[in-house]
């Protein structure tokens, strides 16, 4: 067992099995054999080119020998940071055939959030694109190995600068090898198949172990709840480091069933239509904003969308109203609303549930050993439908963040339930809905950032004596975060300063408040903290003005 990895106890592990829930195989093992088995189906298509299963097994196993000659082992941590192109699916099964663990970061991180996975995992290798607009990943990756002299191998997708290591070259190459001594590397199916990134409160990221067996579980519930079929095909769009467009079913869960993934970035709707046209594809991934966005475009109508049988819908609450406008447009397709976490529990709502059902919960969890408490602030379990802080615990759900037994402490009761901070409560029909979060964090378009992170940053502006960062609404993201600022004395600050400040951090851009409130003082509690509650309230019904606002500086900027 890694280190820093908190297992399963023996009596909930033996009882999984019993269950028949673990099937104590390796994830090479299992993608060994539905490669053969489907050998000749397509697997993935990436633009025009179309791959066989037999072709992503071959072009897999090349790529783990020729890691396997850079002098990777079982266990070593590679933090992989490439787009939704074929050359991900390469690389995941590759990592997997030699035992290695991918820590899941998104194109769109830099340097901060990159060098604290460096640090938290102890990686040796990163892959990452070449370049990202006008954003150079060669050259972060160089300093973070200044830092980390640990992550000895930098390998990039596209053009590789001196020191690094062509992805392309090592899919290509011949190694020396026989892939016969693959079989003969060791991996246990109870250690870290890969590392999820938690949407954590605090400024620092979580590593989530998921092990071999319960993520293959994962993807197989997931698949039994979405109907794939052989002529399947998914459209993954979301950036596939996320937990729903990988493994909920997503792309692993779709090789499961020997169907078809579509892998694309561009997630506009005439592209997303075309695709969808031209594939016949049956199911798509989104977080809300993104589905507002194509059902309210004007070019629905110019395509055959009938293909479609199912839009998966996580992140955040999906409205009624979109469901219903959705269905309008598309006659063929359920959408499907989604909870999930990368932590674990999974809970989808399912096709034959009544419609009051399927338009106001969030579903029930996948699989019966699922355990879901819904408690109070003194932990004790609240009154069917009362609202309460959902807390969970089974065989595909964490028992502990990576390397931190301190934070662990309080994140999991004294049994092994996982404190998730969704409010939720549970509907008459044993389905739940969600009521909010205990946990400060403000929810983006699907994207969980930590207010305390940005908080932190912004402190460190000489310009500023306090701040709170709060999530306010947004029609189309869902939530949009605000700074709330208090001043030195004599101080000022502007938005676009503001902004320019934290993008100087080396963050993620979507981290970045939308907004920016200079205020005289905060309300507080009764117990003297910064009152969010009262801030949101206060702050919210200015956000249109403070929108439109944004909106007419960003067409003078432009025009100028």
């Amino acid at each position: 067992m890694l280190e820093g990895v908190v297992p399963f106890p023996p009596e909930f592990a033996a009882h999984y099995r019993a269950k028949g829930l673990w099937e104590d195989r390796s994830l090479r093992s299992v993608f060994t054999e539905l490669c053969a088995k489907y050998a000749d189906r397509i697997a993935v298509i990436d633009h025009d080119e179309k791959v066989t299963y037999a072709e992503l097994e071959e072009r897999a196993t090349q790529l783990a020998l020729n890691l396997l000659d850079l002098g990777l082992k079982p266990l070593d941590r590679i933090i992989v940071q490439i787009p939704n192109r074929v050359e991900f699916a390469y690389l995941y099964l590759a990592l997997q055939k030699i035992g290695a663990v991918p820590v899941m970061a998104l194109p769109s991180h830099r340097f901060l959030e990159v060098n604290q996975f460096a640090e938290l995992s102890g990686a040796v290798a990163s892959v990452t694109p070449d370049r990202q607009r006008d954003f150079d990943f060669s050259a972060m990756i160089k300093r973070i190995q200044a830092e980390h002299p640990s992550l000895v191998h930098g390998i990039v997708l596209g053009d590789a600068a001196d020191g690094f290591l062509s992805l392309a070259d090592l899919i290509a190459r011949r190694s020396k090898r026989s892939p016969d001594g693959l079989r003969s590397i060791k991996i246990d199916p109870t250690d870290p198949a890969l590392f999820l990134l938690s949407g954590g409160t605090t400024g620092i990221p979580k590593l989530i172990p998921r092990t071999h067996n319960d993520y293959v579980l994962n993807s197989k519930l997931a698949g039994s709840c979405t109907e794939i079929y052989d002529d399947s095909v998914l459209l993954d769009v979301l950036p596939i480091s996320h937990n729903l467009p990988l493994a909920c079913p997503g792309l692993q869960g779709f090789l499961l069933k020997g169907a078809t993934v579509v892998l694309d970035t561009d997630t506009s709707p005439e592209n997303i239509f075309a695709l969808v046209q031209k594939h016949k594809v049956t199911h798509i991934h989104v977080v809300p904003a993104l589905l507002i966005r194509w059902i309210n475009d004007s070019n629905i109508g110019n395509y055959d969308l009938s293909s479609l049988r199912m839009i998966q819908s996580g992140g955040q609450r999906l409205q009624p109203e979109v469901r219903l406008k959705t269905k309008a447009l598309i006659p063929s397709v359920f959408v499907q609303e989604n909870f999930g976490m990368a932590e674990g529990v999974l809970m989808f709502v399912r096709i034959d549930d009544p419609e009051d059902v399927r338009l106001e919960t969030v579903g029930r969890p996948v699989c019966p050993e699922d355990e879901v408490r819904i408690v109070d602030e003194e932990d004790r379990i609240v009154t069917p439908g009362e609202t309460g802080e959902m807390c969970c615990r089974g065989p595909y759900t964490l028992r502990g963040y990576f390397g931190v037994p301190e934070y662990n402490k309080r994140a999991f009761t004294s049994d092994g339930f996982y404190r998730s901070g969704d409010l939720m409560r549970q509907h008459p029909s044993g389905n739940y809905m969600v009521e909010g979060r205990k946990k400060d964090l403000v929810n983006r378009g699907g994207e969980k950032i930590s207010a305390e992170e940005i908080e932190n940053l912004i402190l460190s502006h000489p310009a500023v004596q306090n701040v709170a960062c709060i999530a306010v609404p947004d029609p189309d993201l869902g939530e949009k975060m605000c700074a709330c600022v208090i001043l030195n004395r004599g101080a000022s600050l502007a938005f676009d300063e503001l902004s320019d400040f934290l993008l100087a951090k080396e963050i993620a851009r979507n981290k970045v408040p939308e907004y920016l409130e200079i205020m005289d003082e905060f309300p507080v509690s009764t117990f003297g903290k910064v009152s969010k509650k009262v801030l949101v309230e206060t702050i919210s019904p200015k956000v249109p003005a403070m929108a439109a606002a944004a909106r007419a500086a960003r067409a003078a900027k432009k025009k100028g």
